[in-house]
């Protein structure tokens, strides 16, 4: 099971469900509750976010590049960050190969997308 807080129901539905595609199982008042592979996510209903500095959930993907391009035709800006060098779709490809993309959640978690 995996955790991530956010601040307003509708957005994160909105985000979670129908942008990223996440099979959403149900809400109960506390968390909006998906099924990711066999891993259950709740995005947690918390009173305010504190955004970390650092990726807070991330899913691997087959294709790092069509994920990413359908993630910006969706509207999600990848993040860019001046110490690694990235791509036009804000792609990294670390020393060993994989290739990494981060993004946020309206709330400002830091997610991301890997190609190993």
């Amino acid at each position: 099971m995996s955790f991530v807080g956010v601040s307003n129901a509708d957005k994160a539905r909105a985000f979670y469900r129908d942008t990223l595609g996440l099979n959403m199982l149900y809400e109960d008042g506390f968390a909006l509750v998906f099924d990711v592979g066999g891993v259950m996510l709740r995005v947690t209903l918390v009173g305010e976010v504190h955004p970390q500095p650092y990726t807070v959930l991330g899913w691997q993907v087959s294709d790092a590049t069509s994920m990413a391009r359908a993630l910006a035709r969706a509207g999600v800006k990848p993040e860019q960050y001046p110490h690694v060098e990235q791509d036009a779709d804000g792609i990294w490809t670390a020393p060993g190969g994989a290739k990494i993309a981060w993004f946020k959640d309206p709330d400002g978690n830091i997610l991301s997308i890997a190609q190993m």
